[in-house]
């Protein structure tokens, strides 16, 4: 489902002629917005949302939930010729996928996005996160471990090692998981002996395929399959599993905001990057106040100041100093993210190619492996 050239070249006139109108006039009053709910979607909403509504107090903004589903709902809308939504927050992997089959708006980030205090471009201060053509970066997060602290069996070790999660004996309980192959798929070849670097070359083969459902197959037994970032976190403060998988910012918020006893396990983190995509076909006055709202949103202010509300890293450089103490509680950010030298000591790289590349077969065949 690629663009042709004659509906990329209608995209890019789309582009030039939305920010003609966004020079002063023509704008919709309204945006419907898309994220992932949670303490997540509210701090998108604390440090860009209603900053921006207050400069322009006609202008209304509504959220929807749906990012996790963002591929398959653009993919229907696109079919129905009615495009709902205006702007959406999705993973790179996603992203990706959306521009190549044309869902997503190809856009030139200098001439929309603001550049740096110092004049440092957009594309030059976002540098190697802007994975696609149609993508504009705003945080670098990690999937990554919570577990229960009061959970931990006296005296053995709180789990710090990934393959942790797949040692029933000595941490028994069960486990939340995301209900998806990605992340799943590299964490269980990892601790079935598989080298880092090799995670990849074994995965985009059957067998590779079959032994990371295998080694999953050891605890399936013992998973709480979930679909919203805000489900872990749930499951965890319930007692209802010992430990789980979620974004590192929602264990922030559980941990630091919430006190709840949850330790996080960072070995193994999965570095992965949200971001912006523009559905193509948006109408002239939604796409013009689209851009006017995503110039704001993405400005090297912004995005530090979307850190005071979540633990994620921002995506420019030029934001990154900027980073300093959460809005409420006055604590010093910079500790807390995935990023921080002393949580990143063993990291996985996550393969936004790979996944763009394989995901629907590779989505095929786990869904069959859940319903066995």
């Amino acid at each position: 489902m690629k663009l042709s050239k004659t509906l990329l070249a209608t995209s890019a006139l789309t582009v030039a002629a939305a920010g003609a109108y966004a020079a002063g006039h023509g704008m919709a009053d309204s945006m419907t917005l898309v994220s992932w709910g949670g303490a997540y979607q509210a701090s998108q909403q604390n440090a860009y949302v209603a900053p921006y509504i207050e400069m322009h107090p006609d202008v209304s903004a509504s959220w929807d939930e749906s990012s996790a589903e963002a591929v398959a709902k653009l993919r229907a809308m696109n079919e129905a010729g009615n495009i709902t939504w205006d702007l959406v927050d999705v993973v790179a992997a996603d992203a990706i996928r959306l521009c190549d089959e044309g869902l997503a708006m190809e856009i030139d980030h200098d001439e929309m996005l603001a550049a740096a205090p110092d004049g440092t471009s957009a594309s030059d201060d976002f540098g190697d996160l802007i994975v696609s053509d149609c993508y504009i970066p705003q945080i670098v997060y990690s999937t990554t471990f919570g577990y229960r602290t009061d959970m931990v069996p006296a005296g053995v070790e709180p789990p710090s090692d990934i393959c942790s999660v797949f040692d029933l004996e000595t941490y028994p309980g069960k486990r939340a998981l995301e209900k998806r192959p990605i992340n799943n798929m590299e964490w269980a070849l990892l601790c079935d002996g598989v080298a880092k670097e090799d995670v990849y070359d074994v995965l985009e083969t059957d067998e590779g395929q079959d032994q990371a459902l295998a080694k999953l197959d050891t605890i399936k037994d013992q998973v709480i399959w979930w679909n919203a970032g805000a489900d872990t976190p749930q499951l965890l403060a319930d007692g209802e599993v010992f430990m789980g998988s979620t974004y590192n910012g929602r264990l922030f918020s559980a941990i630091v905001e919430q006190g709840q006893p949850i330790g996080m396990m960072w070995d193994a983190q999965v570095f992965d990057l949200d971001g912006w995509i523009i559905p193509t076909g948006l109408p002239e006055d939604r796409l013009a106040r689209v851009m006017d709202f995503v110039r704001f949103a993405t400005d090297t202010q912004r995005l530090a100041d979307q850190a005071k509300f979540i633990s994620y890293g921002p995506a420019r450089a030029s934001s990154a100093p900027l980073v300093s103490t959460h809005a409420e509680l006055g604590i010093e950010m910079a500790p807390h993210m995935p990023t921080d030298p002393n949580n990143a000591k063993n990291t996985f790289l996550y393969n936004y190619e790979f996944w763009a590349d394989y995901r629907d077969d590779i989505d095929a065949k786990f869904q069959a492996w859940l319903a066995q």
